[in-house]
């Protein structure tokens, strides 16, 4: 009881929250400068009878939960979230990588809700589950700052989202592709994981976009390819099969080396307008090759920066960023004119 009262006593005399005293007298870290000095400076005013800490501050403890499919653009966040971290230096934040496959949710939840008990603050890459939800609302009533990367969690208790809006890159698509067709024929959708949010987005802008653009154009069925490479190729070998003028394909996830196969085998590699997904060694020899018309990338290095950002000036100075506008990333359309 004598320990509570004293910890209630100097809280109230620095003007902060229990949790923080505690993590300041027992060296836990994850507590700014300014906020460090007034408790150890209230500290010493009451006369606390133990020994105080030095008022230096600990590095920032961050963890970062990607997913640990194969695709290009998780290698490259991870690589990327390294590389800001250990220009910050080891003394300003200490960034742990967690990886966990997409098929297990649960895991996910389950780790988040256990790190919020020992990390400073997380960014997290998630799919729409209730679970999920349930992790984020514990990290909040907890007081773990959390943001979510790539893929929007709409209503998620969370600091913030970092990513780019995934509704306005297929309308993007869509617009991109209009203005390229110029002739009727069949436009063929390739979509990701339909069960996730990022790919129903992309389609949905598609299709609204080059149905009011493209009227001649005919829309085909989506080929819900769910990141499986033999089904892409299955899929689109089937369609293009029975089609008779197709005059473009767009691709919201992997695959595209399978999609390249398949328009060969067709004879279409080339002949069509193709807009896919990310830059990486595949995509950039397509596009060099001038088999994709144009890819959209979605800035990884610029996710990683704005995330990291956003969360050390939410610990440091308690900055509150606008959902959406100050973890907005800028699309990029590349073409085989602009490769860097």
């Amino acid at each position: 009881m004598a320990k509570k009262l004293t910890l209630e006593s100097l809280a109230k005399r620095a003007g902060v929250g229990i949790a923080t005293v505690d993590r300041v007298l027992n060296e836990r870290g994850g507590v700014s400068p300014d906020t460090t000095r007034k408790v150890l400076k209230a500290a010493r005013e009451l006369g606390i009878k133990r020994l105080l800490p030095e008022p230096y501050k600990h590095p920032w403890q961050i963890e970062v939960f990607l997913s640990s499919n194969d695709s290009f653009f998780f290698k490259q966040l991870a690589h990327h979230f390294a590389d800001i971290a250990s220009a910050l230096g080891y003394q300003r934040v200490t960034l742990h990588r967690t990886f966990i496959p997409e098929s297990q949710p649960e895991k996910l939840a389950q780790r988040i809700i256990d790190s919020s008990k020992i990390r400073d603050g997380l960014m997290v890459f998630a799919h729409d589950y209730p679970f999920i939800h349930d992790a984020l609302r514990h990290c909040q009533q907890t007081g773990t700052p959390v943001i979510t990367l790539a893929t929007d969690l709409p209503a998620a208790a969370r600091l913030c989202h970092v990513g780019v809006d995934q509704c306005q890159a297929g309308r993007t698509a869509g617009l991109l592709m209009s203005k390229s067709v110029h002739q009727p024929g069949d436009i063929i959708m390739v979509s990701g994981r339909f069960d996730y949010r990022a790919h129903r987005q992309r389609i949905s802008g598609f299709r609204d976009v080059v149905s009011q653009r493209a009227p001649q154009s005919q829309l085909r069925e989506v080929l819900a390819g769910m990141d499986q490479r033999h089904t892409i190729r299955a899929l689109l070998d089937d369609l293009l099969a029975e089609s008779s003028h197709v005059v473009g394909i767009y691709n919201t996830g992997v695959g595209n080396s399978e999609i390249k196969e398949v328009l060969l085998r067709h004879q279409l590699l080339g002949k069509c307008v193709w807009i896919t997904h990310e830059l990486y060694s595949v995509t950039r020899r397509l596009l060099e090759q001038d088999a994709v018309s144009f890819t959209l990338d979605q800035n990884a290095r610029q996710h990683a920066r704005l995330a990291i950002d956003i969360l050390l000036r939410h610990l440091e100075s308690g900055f509150q960023p606008v959902e959406y506008q100050d973890g907005n990333v800028a699309l990029k359309i590349i073409t085989a004119e602009n490769l860097d």
